[in-house]
């Protein structure tokens, strides 16, 4: 999910795959007694979209819906581990059709139950073309999704063929062809149930919605706030011990910053540049240092003719190499980012250092004969948008001197107000040259690094990539025998990003976030969320 969430799970019995970074970490902040009626605030952006499950992949709507709805599975934010939710079970004997069991005694918030049939017509709904859901194409192994989702024209048929109701706690799922890992997607937020109430109704559900999830919506103040309260009836392994989250929206990662200290906020996203040489030391044992996986990208716009030309992947590798990772990450963000040699974060299952090679690596005059042989930055200036409440503006700024200063190429940053305004430029091809990007797992997989992102027409390729060499790659990883030979499969696919470039990995995320001295018991896991359910209040 774009930095930003978006974010996330998986399955059964079926996981062999160990996960290297499990990451949970809190900082102390002593123990005192706790209410679990109060309600604790949370850093929030202003969502994209309307709250849907499968009309979010950023971190704003994204973290809101995760906490509203529950899935057949998650991850144990302990350990990253799959765990299951409204699965009793997930059964496969060939990684193409898939038997799911639901348990029983599932409520959505409004009191009726949750089905097999709640899941099928979500899923459908979602992955109908004219329903315009950004997450539609995480269906998309599903048989029958060409048929709801066709690449041109309009749908041949309102459901999925892949998809069988047996009865309210079975149904199946048939995909059109073998996914070794299609167990890890099904956590991701798109999978979550509907109640038959979304369907009269599908645009005011998204401003009040009604989920099945250990939170239920209360009130959405546009820019303001998004509050939800605990559900007395959840019946996932993870009841909470707070009476809810509020979600508050804020303009800059500093007046975040500024309300936590004087706990006038609880729970941080990220602390901003500018507080992380002395975050540690202001807050103390309620400081939060712990692996995220994640990666920040800038990513170039390849549906724009100028950036389009087979030559333009040496400017984007020169632009690469002219970047000093080290410096940067060592100063401007303190040590807290790790420069970055591969498109998939570190510690995720499948991660290899090395996979751009050269190209991640400062070399001035390298950089310089490489933009000359690609035919230079159109207009010798290289213009990168991003968004300005999420404490990026003195990394863009210090990339910008360090292209300048190794090429002589013009760089500017291009900030927009917020992260929503700048996905809705990203995702409406509204940006002229580069932009900020990042990706934060939705499962811990390096194909959710590779096929959600690169793959061509997948919902996060915000950069209109297509490579048919990369593409048949990918269904070759998507169709190994194992989970392992899946991860060695997109090893090979990511070969091929590192000669197109159509993003520049630039560092690895950690989390650099705090609480306020009115919680405790606050953990985050390696997707960077804080444990929701298990932050207490003090009474």
């Amino acid at each position: 999910m774009p930095a930003a969430t978006r974010a996330r799970w998986v399955l059964a019995a079926a996981t062999s795959v160990a996960l290297v970074a499990s990451g949970c970490s809190s900082s102390g902040g002593g123990s005192s007694s706790s209410d679990s009626g109060k309600t604790f605030s949370y850093q929030s952006s202003e969502p994209q979209n309307p709250l849907q499950p499968a009309n979010a992949n950023e971190t704003g709507g994204g973290r809101i819906l995760q906490n509203l709805f529950k899935g057949l599975v998650d991850y144990d934010p302990s350990n990253a581990k799959i765990r299951m939710q409204v699965a009793d079970s997930i059964e496969t004997s060939d990684s193409q059709t898939f038997n799911v069991t639901l348990k029983t005694g599932w409520t959505f918030h409004d009191g009726t139950p949750v089905t097999s049939k709640n899941f099928v017509d979500a899923w459908n709904w979602g992955a109908t073309t004219s329903n315009n859901q950004i997450n539609s194409s995480w269906f998309s192994d599903i048989e029958g999704y060409q048929d709801v989702h066709p690449a041109s024209g309009q749908p041949t048929a309102t459901a999925m063929s892949g998809l069988t109701v047996v009865d309210d706690t079975h149904f199946t799922i048939k995909l059109h062809t073998k996914v070794s890992y299609f167990e890890y997607k099904l956590g991701y937020i798109a999978f979550s149930p509907l109640p038959t109430a979304f369907f009269s109704d599908p645009t005011g559900f998204g401003q009040k919605p009604v989920g099945n999830g250990a939170y239920q919506f209360v009130s959405w103040s546009h820019n303001q706030q998004v509050v939800t309260k605990a559900y007395p009836n959840y019946q996932g392994v993870d009841k909470p011990k707070n009476g809810g989250i509020v979600f508050k929206m804020y303009n800059t990662s500093e007046a975040a910053y500024a309300d936590l200290q004087s706990n006038n906020l609880d729970v941080m996203d990220q602390v901003p540049p500018s507080a992380l040489a002395t975050y540690k030391s202001d807050l103390g044992d309620r400081a939060i240092d712990s692996p995220q996986g994640a990666i920040q990208n800038i990513g170039f716009t390849l549906y724009q003719p100028d950036w389009a030309g087979p030559d333009k992947a040496k400017v984007r590798q020169g632009l690469s190499m002219a970047i000093d990772r080290d410096t940067i990450t060592k100063t401007v963000l303190q040590g807290s980012r790790k420069p970055a040699s591969a498109w998939v974060a570190e510690g995720v299952e499948g991660y290899k250092a090395g996979q751009c090679g050269d190209n991640c690596t400062f070399d001035a005059t390298k950089a310089k004969q490489l933009i000359a042989e690609g035919g230079g930055v159109p207009g010798n200036k290289l213009t990168i948008t991003y968004n300005a409440d999420g404490g990026h503006k003195e990394w863009v700024d210090a990339v910008c001197n360090s292209i300048r200063q190794s090429t002589g190429v013009d760089c500017v940053g291009d900030p927009k107000p917020d992260f929503k305004t700048a996905r809705a430029a990203i995702t409406g091809h509204q940006i002229n040259g580069a932009f900020r990007t990042g990706w934060v797992q939705d499962y811990p997989l390096n194909a959710n690094f590779m096929a959600d992102v690169y793959r061509t027409g997948a919902a996060s390729n915000d950069f209109g990539y297509s490579s048919p060499q990369f593409d048949q790659l990918a269904t070759e990883a998507d169709q190994a025998a194992s989970v392992a030979d899946t991860v060695t499969g997109y090893q090979k696919a990511e070969t091929v990003l590192a000669n197109d470039m159509p993003a520049i990995p630039l560092w690895y995320y950690r989390t650099n976030s705090g609480y306020s001295a009115n919680v405790q018991n606050v953990k985050f896991d390696s997707f960077g969320n804080p444990a929701w359910t298990q932050v207490e209040v003090k009474g």
